[in-house]
Protein backbone atom coordinates (compact mmCIF):
# COMPACT_ATOMS: atom_id res chain seq x y z
CA UNK A 1 0.00 0.00 0.00
CA UNK A 2 1.20 3.16 -0.87
CA UNK A 3 2.76 4.90 2.03
CA UNK A 4 1.28 8.47 1.75
CA UNK A 5 -2.14 8.60 0.73
CA UNK A 6 -3.02 10.73 -2.65
CA UNK A 7 -4.65 14.05 -1.48
CA UNK A 8 -5.26 17.22 -4.13
CA UNK A 9 -5.38 20.55 -4.64
CA UNK A 10 -2.81 23.61 -3.17
CA UNK A 11 -4.49 24.31 0.03
CA UNK A 12 -5.17 20.63 0.91
CA UNK A 13 -1.93 19.44 -0.40
CA UNK A 14 0.19 22.39 2.10
CA UNK A 15 -2.17 21.65 5.24
CA UNK A 16 -1.92 17.83 4.76
CA UNK A 17 1.38 17.40 3.16
CA UNK A 18 3.50 16.60 5.83
CA UNK A 19 1.23 14.87 8.04
CA UNK A 20 7.88 22.01 -18.35
CA UNK A 21 9.48 18.67 -17.76
CA UNK A 22 9.87 16.31 -20.45
CA UNK A 23 12.23 13.31 -20.75
CA UNK A 24 14.40 13.42 -24.08
CA UNK A 25 14.15 9.25 -23.99
CA UNK A 26 12.45 7.55 -27.01
CA UNK A 27 10.00 4.88 -26.03
CA UNK A 28 11.04 0.93 -27.40
CA UNK A 29 8.71 -1.37 -28.31
CA UNK A 30 7.11 -3.66 -25.43
CA UNK A 31 8.73 -6.72 -26.55
CA UNK A 32 12.37 -5.25 -26.42
CA UNK A 33 13.51 -5.71 -22.99
CA UNK A 34 14.92 -2.36 -21.01
CA UNK A 35 18.85 -1.86 -20.59
CA UNK A 36 19.74 -3.44 -16.93
CA UNK A 37 21.44 -1.04 -14.91
CA UNK A 38 24.90 -0.73 -15.24
CA UNK A 39 27.48 -1.57 -12.84
CA UNK A 40 26.71 0.65 -9.43
CA UNK A 41 30.14 2.29 -9.20
CA UNK A 42 29.37 3.67 -12.91
CA UNK A 43 26.47 4.81 -11.52
CA UNK A 44 28.11 6.29 -8.34
CA UNK A 45 30.56 8.22 -10.46
CA UNK A 46 28.05 9.57 -12.58
CA UNK A 47 26.11 10.97 -9.58
CA UNK A 48 29.16 12.51 -8.37
CA UNK A 49 30.04 14.25 -11.93
CA UNK A 50 26.35 15.49 -12.10
CA UNK A 51 26.42 16.95 -8.82
CA UNK A 52 29.39 18.58 -9.87
CA UNK A 53 28.33 20.27 -12.94
CA UNK A 54 24.76 21.28 -10.60
CA UNK A 55 26.67 23.05 -7.84
CA UNK A 56 28.61 25.33 -11.11
CA UNK A 57 25.44 25.48 -12.56
CA UNK A 58 22.79 26.61 -9.62
CA UNK A 59 19.37 27.40 -9.93
CA UNK A 60 17.51 29.88 -11.23
CA UNK A 61 14.49 30.45 -9.31
CA UNK A 62 11.95 32.62 -10.56
CA UNK A 63 7.94 33.18 -10.24
CA UNK A 64 6.14 29.69 -10.80
CA UNK A 65 4.10 28.31 -13.66
CA UNK A 66 0.63 28.87 -13.43
CA UNK A 67 0.25 24.85 -13.71
CA UNK A 68 2.03 24.54 -10.36
CA UNK A 69 -0.97 26.28 -8.74
CA UNK A 70 1.91 27.92 -6.47
CA UNK A 71 1.72 31.57 -5.40
CA UNK A 72 4.03 33.91 -4.53
CA UNK A 73 6.21 33.81 -2.64
CA UNK A 74 7.37 30.54 -3.76
CA UNK A 75 9.69 30.82 -6.64
CA UNK A 76 10.16 27.60 -9.01
CA UNK A 77 13.10 26.00 -11.04
CA UNK A 78 14.44 23.48 -12.98
CA UNK A 79 16.92 20.51 -12.38
CA UNK A 80 18.43 18.96 -14.91
CA UNK A 81 19.79 14.70 -13.93
CA UNK A 82 20.53 12.15 -16.10
CA UNK A 83 18.19 9.64 -16.61
CA UNK A 84 20.87 6.72 -16.05
CA UNK A 85 23.95 8.00 -14.04
CA UNK A 86 25.69 5.45 -15.70
CA UNK A 87 25.63 7.43 -18.65
CA UNK A 88 25.89 10.63 -16.92
CA UNK A 89 26.69 12.43 -20.56
CA UNK A 90 23.75 10.75 -21.80
CA UNK A 91 19.29 11.85 -21.90
CA UNK A 92 18.55 13.96 -19.50
CA UNK A 93 15.83 14.34 -17.53
CA UNK A 94 14.77 17.63 -15.85
CA UNK A 95 13.10 17.83 -12.23
CA UNK A 96 11.07 20.93 -10.96
CA UNK A 97 11.95 22.34 -7.56
CA UNK A 98 10.10 25.37 -5.24
CA UNK A 99 11.10 27.17 -3.00
CA UNK A 100 10.25 29.84 -0.63
CA UNK A 101 13.38 31.92 1.29
CA UNK A 102 14.13 31.69 4.64
CA UNK A 103 13.51 34.64 7.12
CA UNK A 104 10.56 36.35 5.97
CA UNK A 105 9.40 36.21 9.21
CA UNK A 106 13.20 37.58 10.89
CA UNK A 107 14.60 36.99 13.85
CA UNK A 108 17.18 33.97 13.36
CA UNK A 109 20.09 33.53 11.07
CA UNK A 110 19.59 31.79 7.94
CA UNK A 111 21.09 27.82 7.91
CA UNK A 112 20.62 26.99 4.31
CA UNK A 113 18.29 25.03 2.38
CA UNK A 114 15.53 22.03 4.08
CA UNK A 115 14.66 20.23 1.21
CA UNK A 116 11.45 17.81 2.01
CA UNK A 117 10.16 14.72 0.27
CA UNK A 118 6.56 13.37 1.03
CA UNK A 119 6.88 10.02 0.32
CA UNK A 120 4.41 7.59 -1.58
CA UNK A 121 7.04 6.99 -3.70
CA UNK A 122 5.15 9.34 -6.31
CA UNK A 123 4.14 11.82 -4.18
CA UNK A 124 4.82 15.19 -5.25
CA UNK A 125 6.87 17.98 -2.64
CA UNK A 126 6.09 21.49 -4.47
CA UNK A 127 3.65 22.49 -2.08
CA UNK A 128 6.06 22.21 0.24
CA UNK A 129 6.88 25.72 0.46
CA UNK A 130 2.79 26.77 1.57
CA UNK A 131 3.91 25.29 4.99
CA UNK A 132 5.99 28.43 5.78
CA UNK A 133 2.95 30.31 6.60
CA UNK A 134 1.36 27.47 8.95
CA UNK A 135 2.49 27.58 12.87
CA UNK A 136 3.82 24.59 13.63
CA UNK A 137 7.06 25.50 10.70
CA UNK A 138 7.09 29.71 11.10
CA UNK A 139 10.49 29.56 13.20
CA UNK A 140 11.49 27.09 10.83
CA UNK A 141 10.85 28.75 7.71
CA UNK A 142 12.58 31.84 9.38
CA UNK A 143 15.76 29.66 9.83
CA UNK A 144 15.90 27.94 6.20
CA UNK A 145 14.79 27.94 2.88
CA UNK A 146 11.91 25.72 3.16
CA UNK A 147 12.70 23.59 -0.64
CA UNK A 148 10.38 20.78 -2.25
CA UNK A 149 10.77 19.39 -5.51
CA UNK A 150 8.55 16.83 -7.34
CA UNK A 151 10.78 13.09 -7.84
CA UNK A 152 11.69 11.59 -10.94
CA UNK A 153 8.57 10.44 -12.81
CA UNK A 154 5.92 12.38 -10.46
CA UNK A 155 4.18 15.70 -11.93
CA UNK A 156 6.00 17.51 -14.50
CA UNK A 157 9.04 16.33 -13.45
CA UNK A 158 9.55 13.44 -16.46
CA UNK A 159 6.35 12.48 -16.08
CA UNK A 160 5.46 8.30 -16.09
CA UNK A 161 2.39 6.87 -17.12
CA UNK A 162 1.16 3.16 -17.02
CA UNK A 163 -2.08 3.82 -18.72
CA UNK A 164 -4.41 6.22 -20.20
CA UNK A 165 -6.58 8.48 -16.91
CA UNK A 166 -9.59 8.99 -18.63
CA UNK A 167 -9.57 4.46 -19.37
CA UNK A 168 -9.97 4.46 -15.45
CA UNK A 169 -13.49 3.69 -14.01
CA UNK A 170 -15.29 6.93 -13.35
CA UNK A 171 -17.18 4.13 -10.92
CA UNK A 172 -18.71 2.66 -9.26
CA UNK A 173 -16.47 -0.70 -8.78
CA UNK A 174 -17.62 -3.57 -6.63
CA UNK A 175 -14.73 -5.54 -4.59
CA UNK A 176 -15.59 -8.51 -3.09
CA UNK A 177 -14.57 -8.28 0.65
CA UNK A 178 -13.66 -12.42 -0.01
CA UNK A 179 -12.52 -12.77 -3.24
CA UNK A 180 -12.99 -15.93 -5.29
CA UNK A 181 -10.63 -17.45 -7.68
CA UNK A 182 -12.19 -16.38 -10.72
CA UNK A 183 -11.69 -12.69 -8.77
CA UNK A 184 -8.29 -13.31 -8.17
CA UNK A 185 -7.61 -14.76 -11.34
CA UNK A 186 -9.04 -11.31 -13.38
CA UNK A 187 -7.19 -9.01 -11.00
CA UNK A 188 -4.10 -11.09 -12.35
CA UNK A 189 -4.85 -10.28 -15.76
CA UNK A 190 -5.09 -6.83 -14.75
CA UNK A 191 -2.23 -6.73 -13.12
CA UNK A 192 0.01 -8.37 -15.82
CA UNK A 193 -1.81 -5.70 -18.27
CA UNK A 194 -0.48 -2.64 -16.34
CA UNK A 195 2.77 -3.88 -16.07
CA UNK A 196 2.85 -4.25 -19.91
CA UNK A 197 1.21 -0.63 -19.85
CA UNK A 198 4.18 0.64 -17.93
CA UNK A 199 7.14 -0.86 -20.63
CA UNK A 200 4.45 0.32 -23.38
CA UNK A 201 4.44 3.65 -22.15
CA UNK A 202 8.18 4.46 -20.38
CA UNK A 203 10.50 2.12 -22.76
CA UNK A 204 13.71 2.33 -22.25
CA UNK A 205 13.23 4.84 -19.12
CA UNK A 206 11.37 2.12 -17.09
CA UNK A 207 14.72 0.17 -15.01
CA UNK A 208 15.35 4.29 -14.13
CA UNK A 209 12.85 4.81 -11.47
CA UNK A 210 14.45 3.41 -8.35
CA UNK A 211 15.43 4.62 -4.82
CA UNK A 212 18.52 4.47 -5.86
CA UNK A 213 18.20 6.74 -8.77
CA UNK A 214 15.83 9.32 -6.65
CA UNK A 215 18.76 9.46 -3.99
CA UNK A 216 21.07 10.19 -6.52
CA UNK A 217 18.88 13.21 -7.69
CA UNK A 218 18.34 14.69 -4.12
CA UNK A 219 22.97 14.37 -4.13
CA UNK A 220 22.24 16.26 -7.28
CA UNK A 221 19.95 18.52 -6.09
CA UNK A 222 21.46 19.28 -3.18
CA UNK A 223 24.78 20.62 -4.85
CA UNK A 224 22.42 22.37 -7.32
CA UNK A 225 20.94 24.48 -3.87
CA UNK A 226 24.98 25.23 -2.95
CA UNK A 227 24.91 23.22 0.22
CA UNK A 228 27.77 21.28 0.72
CA UNK A 229 26.32 19.17 3.17
CA UNK A 230 22.00 18.44 2.93
CA UNK A 231 19.63 19.42 5.43
CA UNK A 232 16.92 16.79 4.88
CA UNK A 233 12.93 16.32 6.10
CA UNK A 234 11.50 13.09 4.44
CA UNK A 235 7.83 11.48 5.55
CA UNK A 236 6.48 7.81 4.75
CA UNK A 237 8.84 7.02 1.62
CA UNK A 238 10.98 9.85 2.35
CA UNK A 239 12.31 8.17 5.19
CA UNK A 240 14.00 5.31 3.45
CA UNK A 241 14.85 7.72 0.62
CA UNK A 242 16.55 9.78 3.41
CA UNK A 243 18.11 6.40 5.56
CA UNK A 244 19.27 5.48 2.12
CA UNK A 245 20.90 8.62 1.72
CA UNK A 246 22.86 8.80 4.50
CA UNK A 247 23.95 5.04 3.77
CA UNK A 248 25.47 6.18 0.50
CA UNK A 249 26.10 10.02 1.41
CA UNK A 250 26.83 10.33 4.99
CA UNK A 251 29.90 13.34 4.76
CA UNK A 252 27.09 14.93 3.11
CA UNK A 253 24.49 14.86 5.73
CA UNK A 254 23.89 17.64 8.25
CA UNK A 255 20.61 17.05 9.90
CA UNK A 256 17.67 14.66 9.03
CA UNK A 257 14.14 14.27 10.45
CA UNK A 258 12.72 10.66 9.52
CA UNK A 259 9.29 10.99 10.20
CA UNK A 260 7.05 8.10 10.28
CA UNK A 261 9.55 5.25 9.23
CA UNK A 262 9.34 2.47 6.75
CA UNK A 263 11.34 -0.24 7.80
CA UNK A 264 14.71 0.02 5.76
CA UNK A 265 15.72 -4.05 6.56
CA UNK A 266 16.56 -5.16 3.01
CA UNK A 267 14.59 -8.35 3.22
CA UNK A 268 11.61 -6.48 4.27
CA UNK A 269 12.05 -3.87 0.98
CA UNK A 270 8.98 -4.20 -0.48
CA UNK A 271 6.85 -7.31 -0.53
CA UNK A 272 7.13 -8.26 3.73
CA UNK A 273 6.59 -4.37 4.25
CA UNK A 274 3.26 -4.75 2.39
CA UNK A 275 2.83 -7.61 3.97
CA UNK A 276 3.47 -5.82 7.16
CA UNK A 277 0.69 -3.37 6.31
CA UNK A 278 -2.00 -5.28 7.01
CA UNK A 279 -2.09 -6.16 10.80
CA UNK A 280 -1.70 -2.00 11.30
CA UNK A 281 -4.61 -1.47 8.90
CA UNK A 282 -6.34 -3.73 10.84
CA UNK A 283 -5.29 -2.07 14.51
CA UNK A 284 -6.33 1.32 12.55
CA UNK A 285 -9.19 0.25 11.44
CA UNK A 286 -10.50 -0.91 14.89
CA UNK A 287 -9.61 2.81 16.64
CA UNK A 288 -11.90 4.68 14.31
CA UNK A 289 -14.49 1.91 15.11
CA UNK A 290 -13.65 2.30 18.93
CA UNK A 291 -13.81 6.16 18.57
CA UNK A 292 -17.07 5.93 16.60
CA UNK A 293 -18.38 3.56 19.21
CA UNK A 294 -17.24 6.07 22.20
CA UNK A 295 -19.56 8.33 20.21
CA UNK A 296 -22.80 6.75 19.46
CA UNK A 297 -24.75 9.08 21.13
CA UNK A 298 -23.44 11.32 17.96
CA UNK A 299 -23.71 8.77 15.27
CA UNK A 300 -25.99 6.16 16.17
CA UNK A 301 -23.51 3.57 14.35
CA UNK A 302 -23.46 1.44 17.93
CA UNK A 303 -21.38 1.27 21.13
CA UNK A 304 -19.14 -1.41 20.71
CA UNK A 305 -16.23 -1.48 17.93
CA UNK A 306 -18.24 -4.95 16.49
CA UNK A 307 -21.65 -2.78 16.12
CA UNK A 308 -19.67 -0.02 14.13
CA UNK A 309 -18.37 -2.65 11.65
CA UNK A 310 -21.89 -3.83 11.41
CA UNK A 311 -22.98 -0.55 10.62
CA UNK A 312 -20.13 -0.25 7.49
CA UNK A 313 -20.89 -4.15 6.71
CA UNK A 314 -25.01 -3.09 6.31
CA UNK A 315 -23.25 0.05 4.16
CA UNK A 316 -21.07 -2.09 1.81
CA UNK A 317 -23.68 -4.36 1.33
CA UNK A 318 -25.97 -1.75 0.42
CA UNK A 319 -23.63 0.00 -2.15
CA UNK A 320 -22.98 -3.36 -3.18
CA UNK A 321 -26.48 -3.70 -4.72
CA UNK A 322 -27.23 -0.22 -5.41
CA UNK A 323 -24.37 1.95 -6.01
CA UNK A 324 -24.61 5.48 -3.70
CA UNK A 325 -24.94 8.33 -6.20
CA UNK A 326 -24.85 6.14 -8.94
CA UNK A 327 -21.07 5.79 -8.66
CA UNK A 328 -20.04 4.58 -5.27
CA UNK A 329 -19.81 1.15 -4.87
CA UNK A 330 -17.63 -0.72 -2.53
CA UNK A 331 -14.85 -0.09 -4.27
CA UNK A 332 -14.95 3.09 -3.76
CA UNK A 333 -16.17 3.14 -0.07
CA UNK A 334 -13.14 0.95 0.95
CA UNK A 335 -10.84 3.47 -0.43
CA UNK A 336 -12.97 5.88 1.53
CA UNK A 337 -12.70 4.38 4.89
CA UNK A 338 -8.82 3.16 4.23
CA UNK A 339 -8.23 6.98 4.99
CA UNK A 340 -9.29 6.68 8.63
CA UNK A 341 -6.11 4.58 8.47
CA UNK A 342 -4.22 7.25 7.76
CA UNK A 343 -5.05 10.16 10.10
CA UNK A 344 -7.55 10.44 12.10
CA UNK A 345 -9.03 13.64 11.23
CA UNK A 346 -11.36 12.45 9.35
CA UNK A 347 -12.85 10.01 11.28
CA UNK A 348 -15.87 12.56 12.17
CA UNK A 349 -16.81 12.83 8.63
CA UNK A 350 -16.90 9.04 7.83
CA UNK A 351 -18.92 8.60 10.79
CA UNK A 352 -21.21 11.09 10.16
CA UNK A 353 -21.21 9.46 6.13
CA UNK A 354 -21.88 6.56 7.26
CA UNK A 355 -24.62 7.21 9.53
CA UNK A 356 -26.89 9.39 7.03
CA UNK A 357 -26.75 7.05 4.65
CA UNK A 358 -28.18 4.29 7.22
CA UNK A 359 -30.84 7.34 7.73
CA UNK A 360 -31.55 7.36 4.23
CA UNK A 361 -29.19 10.34 3.07
CA UNK A 362 -26.18 8.80 0.72
CA UNK A 363 -25.36 11.98 -0.07
CA UNK A 364 -22.61 12.81 2.22
CA UNK A 365 -21.14 9.60 1.42
CA UNK A 366 -21.16 10.11 -2.05
CA UNK A 367 -19.55 13.70 -1.71
CA UNK A 368 -17.01 11.88 0.01
CA UNK A 369 -16.09 8.74 -1.88
CA UNK A 370 -16.59 9.76 -5.19
CA UNK A 371 -13.24 10.03 -7.56
CA UNK A 372 -12.40 13.47 -8.88
CA UNK A 373 -12.24 13.72 -12.35
CA UNK A 374 -10.08 16.59 -12.33
CA UNK A 375 -7.12 14.60 -10.55
CA UNK A 376 -7.26 11.38 -12.48
CA UNK A 377 -4.23 12.11 -14.25
CA UNK A 378 -2.12 13.51 -10.53
CA UNK A 379 -3.83 9.89 -9.72
CA UNK A 380 -2.22 8.22 -12.43
CA UNK A 381 0.70 9.16 -12.20
CA UNK A 382 1.01 9.02 -8.61
CA UNK A 383 0.17 5.01 -8.61
CA UNK A 384 2.78 4.48 -12.16
CA UNK A 385 5.69 5.77 -10.00
CA UNK A 386 4.77 3.60 -7.00
CA UNK A 387 4.84 0.86 -9.11
CA UNK A 388 7.81 1.42 -10.71
CA UNK A 389 10.32 2.33 -7.84
CA UNK A 390 8.43 -0.76 -5.50
CA UNK A 391 9.00 -3.34 -8.54
CA UNK A 392 12.39 -2.09 -9.75
CA UNK A 393 14.09 -1.46 -6.15
CA UNK A 394 13.97 -5.41 -5.08
CA UNK A 395 12.96 -9.03 -6.16
CA UNK A 396 9.07 -9.87 -5.55
CA UNK A 397 7.49 -12.85 -5.41
CA UNK A 398 7.32 -14.30 -9.47
CA UNK A 399 4.87 -17.23 -8.23
CA UNK A 400 1.13 -16.43 -7.46
CA UNK A 401 0.98 -19.23 -5.21
CA UNK A 402 2.94 -17.36 -2.87
CA UNK A 403 0.69 -14.15 -3.07
CA UNK A 404 -2.03 -16.51 -2.63
CA UNK A 405 -0.99 -18.07 0.28
CA UNK A 406 0.04 -15.01 1.97
CA UNK A 407 -2.33 -12.73 2.35
CA UNK A 408 -5.38 -15.97 2.47
CA UNK A 409 -3.24 -16.27 5.95
CA UNK A 410 -3.16 -12.76 6.28
CA UNK A 411 -6.55 -12.11 5.51
CA UNK A 412 -7.79 -14.46 8.50
CA UNK A 413 -6.80 -12.02 10.97
CA UNK A 414 -6.93 -8.80 9.12
CA UNK A 415 -9.62 -8.70 6.23
CA UNK A 416 -9.78 -4.92 6.03
CA UNK A 417 -6.82 -3.73 3.52
CA UNK A 418 -5.23 -7.40 2.57
CA UNK A 419 -6.36 -7.89 -0.62
CA UNK A 420 -6.81 -4.24 -1.81
CA UNK A 421 -3.05 -4.38 -0.81
CA UNK A 422 -2.00 -7.05 -2.71
CA UNK A 423 -4.19 -6.40 -5.74
CA UNK A 424 -2.13 -3.01 -5.84
CA UNK A 425 1.13 -4.63 -5.66
CA UNK A 426 0.89 -7.72 -7.46
CA UNK A 427 2.35 -5.68 -11.01
CA UNK A 428 5.80 -6.23 -9.43
CA UNK A 429 5.15 -10.33 -10.10
CA UNK A 430 5.19 -10.04 -14.00
CA UNK A 431 7.10 -6.50 -13.91
CA UNK A 432 9.04 -6.84 -17.39
CA UNK A 433 12.50 -5.31 -15.87
CA UNK A 434 13.47 -7.97 -13.64
CA UNK A 435 16.94 -8.60 -15.06
CA UNK A 436 17.38 -4.58 -14.10
CA UNK A 437 16.65 -5.28 -10.16
CA UNK A 438 19.04 -5.02 -7.58
CA UNK A 439 18.94 -6.23 -3.72
CA UNK A 440 18.24 -3.10 -1.57
CA UNK A 441 20.67 -1.08 0.24
CA UNK A 442 21.83 -2.41 3.13
CA UNK A 443 20.87 1.29 5.17
CA UNK A 444 23.20 1.99 8.07
CA UNK A 445 26.59 -0.62 8.57
CA UNK A 446 29.94 1.69 8.81
CA UNK A 447 28.63 4.98 7.18
CA UNK A 448 26.37 5.08 10.25
CA UNK A 449 29.46 6.18 12.50
CA UNK A 450 30.50 9.03 10.34
CA UNK A 451 26.77 10.45 10.61
CA UNK A 452 25.95 13.06 12.48
CA UNK A 453 23.29 13.34 15.05
CA UNK A 454 19.42 12.32 13.42
CA UNK A 455 16.11 12.75 14.37
CA UNK A 456 13.17 9.96 14.03
CA UNK A 457 9.96 10.41 14.69
CA UNK A 458 6.97 7.91 15.03
CA UNK A 459 3.67 7.01 16.54
CA UNK A 460 3.00 3.70 17.85
CA UNK A 461 0.27 2.59 16.28
CA UNK A 462 0.85 3.74 12.35
CA UNK A 463 -0.64 1.15 10.07
CA UNK A 464 1.17 2.63 6.75
CA UNK A 465 4.76 2.15 8.11
CA UNK A 466 4.35 -0.09 11.42
CA UNK A 467 6.63 0.98 14.29
CA UNK A 468 8.41 -1.77 14.70
CA UNK A 469 10.42 0.18 11.41
CA UNK A 470 11.02 3.10 13.72
CA UNK A 471 13.04 0.80 16.02
CA UNK A 472 15.33 -0.80 13.12
CA UNK A 473 15.95 2.65 11.77
CA UNK A 474 17.44 3.85 15.16
CA UNK A 475 19.31 0.86 15.13
CA UNK A 476 20.92 0.57 11.89
CA UNK A 477 21.73 4.03 11.81
CA UNK A 478 23.27 4.09 14.86
CA UNK A 479 23.80 5.82 18.31
CA UNK A 480 23.50 9.39 16.95
CA UNK A 481 19.70 8.78 15.98
CA UNK A 482 17.01 9.78 18.25
CA UNK A 483 13.74 8.57 18.49
CA UNK A 484 10.64 10.47 19.17
CA UNK A 485 7.58 8.61 19.96
CA UNK A 486 3.53 9.27 19.62
CA UNK A 487 2.22 7.09 22.35
CA UNK A 488 -1.19 5.93 21.71
CA UNK A 489 -1.49 7.31 18.07
CA UNK A 490 -1.68 6.12 14.72
CA UNK A 491 -1.92 9.33 12.32
CA UNK A 492 0.44 8.52 9.76
CA UNK A 493 2.77 11.75 9.34
CA UNK A 494 3.55 12.87 13.09
CA UNK A 495 5.35 16.25 12.71
CA UNK A 496 4.29 19.68 11.64
CA UNK A 497 0.94 20.65 13.94
CA UNK A 498 -0.32 17.47 15.30
CA UNK A 499 1.19 17.29 18.53
CA UNK A 500 3.42 19.83 20.20
CA UNK A 501 5.60 18.12 22.37
CA UNK A 502 6.75 16.53 18.79
CA UNK A 503 6.78 19.79 17.24
CA UNK A 504 9.13 20.99 19.56
CA UNK A 505 11.85 18.57 19.55
CA UNK A 506 11.97 18.64 15.78
CA UNK A 507 11.93 22.06 15.84
CA UNK A 508 14.68 22.39 18.37
CA UNK A 509 16.75 19.80 16.14
CA UNK A 510 16.18 21.82 13.11
CA UNK A 511 17.21 25.07 14.45
CA UNK A 512 20.14 23.48 16.93
CA UNK A 513 20.78 20.13 16.00
CA UNK A 514 20.10 18.94 19.70
CA UNK A 515 17.97 16.00 20.45
CA UNK A 516 16.43 15.24 24.23
CA UNK A 517 17.52 11.86 24.43
CA UNK A 518 18.20 8.69 22.78
CA UNK A 519 14.46 7.84 22.68
CA UNK A 520 11.52 10.17 23.74
CA UNK A 521 8.03 9.75 24.36
CA UNK A 522 5.14 12.04 24.16
CA UNK A 523 1.33 11.85 25.23
CA UNK A 524 -1.15 11.62 21.82
CA UNK A 525 -2.54 14.32 20.47
CA UNK A 526 -5.90 15.16 21.04
CA UNK A 527 -8.57 13.00 19.42
CA UNK A 528 -11.30 14.28 17.28
CA UNK A 529 -14.54 15.78 18.46
CA UNK A 530 -17.65 14.15 17.36
CA UNK A 531 -19.69 16.28 14.57
CA UNK A 532 -23.32 15.16 15.01
CA UNK A 533 -25.60 14.73 11.79
CA UNK A 534 -27.72 17.86 13.97
CA UNK A 535 -24.06 19.66 14.17
CA UNK A 536 -23.71 19.98 10.69
CA UNK A 537 -27.16 21.14 9.90
CA UNK A 538 -27.02 23.54 12.20
CA UNK A 539 -23.53 24.71 10.59
CA UNK A 540 -25.51 24.88 7.07
CA UNK A 541 -27.92 27.03 9.21
CA UNK A 542 -25.15 29.71 9.90
CA UNK A 543 -25.12 28.92 13.50
CA UNK A 544 -22.13 29.05 15.80
CA UNK A 545 -20.51 26.34 16.37
CA UNK A 546 -17.15 25.00 18.10
CA UNK A 547 -14.46 24.11 14.91
CA UNK A 548 -14.22 21.14 14.21
CA UNK A 549 -10.60 19.16 15.23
Amino acid sequence: MRTTPARHGAAAAALTLWATAATTVTAVPAAAAPAPYAAPDAASAGAVLAARRAAAAGLGFRACPAVEELPDPVRCASLRVPLDYARPDGPQITLTVSRVAAGRAGGAARQGALVHNPGGPGASGMYFPLLAELPAWQRIAAAYDLVGYAPRGVGRSAPLSCRDPAARSAGPTQVPAHPSAAEKERRRAAARAYARGCAERAGAALPHYTTLDNVRDLHVLRAALGEEKLTFAGASYGTYLGAVYATLYPDHVRRMVLDSAVNPDPDRIWYRNNLDQAAGFERRWHDFRAWAARHHAAYGLGSTPAAVRASYERVREAVARTPAGGNIGTGELHAAYLETAYRDEVWPERAAALAAFLRGDPGPLAGQAAPDPATATEAENATAVYTAVLCNDADWPRDWETWDRDHTELARTAPFETWANAFLNLPCASWPVRAARQRPVEVGGPSSARLPRTLIVAAERDGATPYPGALELQRRLGAEAALVTEQGSGSHGVFGGRNDCVDRHVERYLLTGDTAGWRVTCAPHPEPAPVSLDDRAARARGAVLPPVV
